[in-house]
């Protein structure tokens, strides 16, 4: 199944440069600086791995270090409370010379997986760095996100700055590729020398690790002198090749997870909410892992499925006699820009009130008297058209980060999701919607769709307004499909909420009326087919991962593909 994807952020070099620059130095500002440091630096080595065919000790890759570490050490100023004109001095120090080097006017930058959607915070890794032995350290960053987090280590045990690679090839079997200089400098320290990996994962495969041990072990580089620093305790997936596998049992690991660093470290989540004005009454309920559900429906008989791997860290906490909700929203941009738009959301009374940014969790009311929406034959269907209209209408005005999967690379993705479910025979009936793909291209307007337009997050309150829950970070989430026309989310409302062809009609009507909507005769059937294909792919593999685990949520995940695909079955001609 074709779920996941991600894209690069082009951006100007200069830009980044200046912006850095101003940033060093703020209140408040050290860790996205540290986050934008790592961006820069991934950016500039992955376009010099790409003019060389490989990654090379180079004056780029020193100053890249040299940047790295810098921002590191501001952020562990501001973390202790220390002044921070020393420190914003050595960063801008840094970026100088940096910027006197021939830099490429443009680079790609990946936003890490791990700041935006997985709460891997750089005080994970600050905390397992201090677990390494005392002796000489070469310290080697997977990039993208181990860019900074290797830089981190770095600093903590007072190491030289670290090394970056980008590992290669087919997913499930990465290698490295260095250069001679670089080669030179690693094999020369492969007798004496401890080696410290730093990634988010293991993954499916653990392959960028796995390529990393390979290249260090063939070049003279002991197993017993390699250490781990993973973002979790978990072994690598089913794709793991037999040697990865028995290598990661038997190396050493340094982990220190999200609930001992974040939680309950140095400066723990709810000191910081309580430095923010939001100090909990009492404890944080974690929510995640679909544990929302028995707080919102206790008497439910069936819960709407969940994916637990793939929910974003969510915690109740009580302030004043209020009842909030503080949900990971991302390290650095990707939070601040969820709290920019749910505070326009939250203006127009679309989603629950929106109180602020803490350490990257984003403080929102949690509606105790609201109730999910009813099921389907006893909805006030009136009331549901008018919050979908209007809802639909703001999420058209909101310009999205960057585009997401252009009609050929969801097409693509239909025929290969449905062909699996449904075999070929049925796929092939996708070939008819190859004509129609360029003319959609061309209408195609990005916004930041909402992609969750499911019934379970509607809440209707007390007085019988409807709103929106988890409508702000879909558009730009760990999967294939991004930020699309809004046709994207005219047929996941069909979907989700059972509109009849008449609703539909009068929903794309009202949603006219107020913002641009697709044109295009083809589009319906288009989006609807690859609507379909996406949701069974991410019900179908999700249900694959929690089998053996949670059964019972294996099973409603099953359900959900079911009926994915009995969907796309009619709308392919199965009767």
């Amino acid at each position: 199944m074709i779920v996941y994807g991600g894209r690069p952020r082009r951006t100007r070099t200069a830009g980044l440069i200046e912006e850095l620059a101003a940033t060093a130095g703020t209140a408040g500002g050290a860790l996205g600086l540290l986050l934008d440091a790592g961006a820069l630096a991934q950016g500039l080595l992955d376009a010099d791995f790409a003019r060389r065919g490989h990654d090379e000790d180079s004056a780029l890759a020193a100053a890249c270090g040299a940047l790295t570490l810098a921002a590191v050490q501001a952020w562990q100023g501001a973390e202790a409370g220390l002044a921070g004109a020393p420190a914003a001095a050595g960063v801008r120090a840094a970026l100088a010379a940096l910027a006197a080097l021939e830099l490429p006017a443009e680079v790609d930058v990946v936003e890490p997986e791990g700041y935006a959607f997985y709460a891997l915070y750089p005080e994970m890794v600050a905390a397992a760095a201090a677990e390494l032995p005392e002796s000489e350290l070469v310290v080697i960053g997977v990039r993208s996100i181990g860019t900074s987090l290797a830089a981190v280590v770095a600093a903590v045990r007072g190491a030289a700055a670290p090394v970056t690679v980008r590992p290669v090839g087919h997913p499930f079997a990465r290698e490295l590729r260095l250069g001679p200089r670089l080669t030179a400098r690693l094999r020369a320290a492969a007798p004496r020398a401890t080696f410290a990996v730093v990634d988010e994962g293991p993954g499916l495969s653990g392959s960028s690790f796995g390529a990393v041990a390979d290249w260090l072990e063939g070049n003279g580089v002991a197993p017993a002198r390699l250490r781990f620093l993973p973002s979790h305790a978990g072994a690598p997936g089913r794709r793991a090749s037999a040697r990865h596998r028995r290598r990661w049992e038997e190396a050493a690991r340094h982990v220190v997870e999200f609930e001992a660093a974040v939680l309950r470290g140095p400066r723990p989540l709810a000191a910081r909410l309580a430095a923010d004005g939001l100090a909990p009454d009492g404890g944080l309920v974690d929510l995640a892992g679909g544990r929302w559900r028995a707080l919102r429906d206790p008497a439910a008989l069936t819960w709407p499925p969940a994916n637990p791997p793939q929910e974003r860290r969510k915690y109740l906490l009580r302030h004043g006699g209020r009842a909030l909700v503080a949900k990971f929203a991302g390290l650095g941009r990707p939070g601040e820009r969820q709290l920019a738009r749910a505070r326009r959301l939250a203006s127009r009374g679309l989603i629950p009130a929106v109180h602020g940014l803490c350490h990257g969790f984003l403080v929102s009311e949690w509606l105790e008297d609201a109730r999910p929406l009813p099921p389907a034959a006893a909805r006030d269907r009136a009331a549901l058209a008018d919050a979908l209209a209007r809802h639909l209408a703001a999420v058209a005005q909101e310009a999205p980060p960057a585009p997401g999967a252009a009609p050929v690379e969801l097409l693509a993705m239909a025929r290969a999701n449905t062909a699996e479910a449904l075999g070929e025979a049925l796929a092939g009936e996708l070939d008819a919607l190859d004509e129609h793909v360029p003319a959609l291209a061309r209408v195609a307007r990005p916004v930041a769709t909402d992609n969750r337009l499911h019934a379970w997050e509607w809440l209707v309150t007390p007085g019988g307004a409807l709103l929106k829950t988890d409508a702000l970070e879909h558009h730009a989430a760990h999967d294939l499909i991004g930020a699309q026309d809004l046709a994207w989310d005219l047929v996941g409302a069909a979907v989700e909420l059972e509109l009849a062809p008449a609703e539909e009609d009068a929903l794309y009507a009202a949603v006219a009326r107020a913002a641009p909507v697709p044109r295009n005769p083809a589009w319906r059937r288009f989006y609807g087919v690859c609507y379909l294909a996406f949701q069974l792919g991410a019900y179908a593999m999700a249900a694959a991962g929690q089998r053996g685990v949670d059964d019972a949520e294996a099973a409603r995940l099953d359900a959900a593909a079911a009926r994915y695909a009995r969907h796309l079955g009619r709308l392919l001609g199965v009767s």
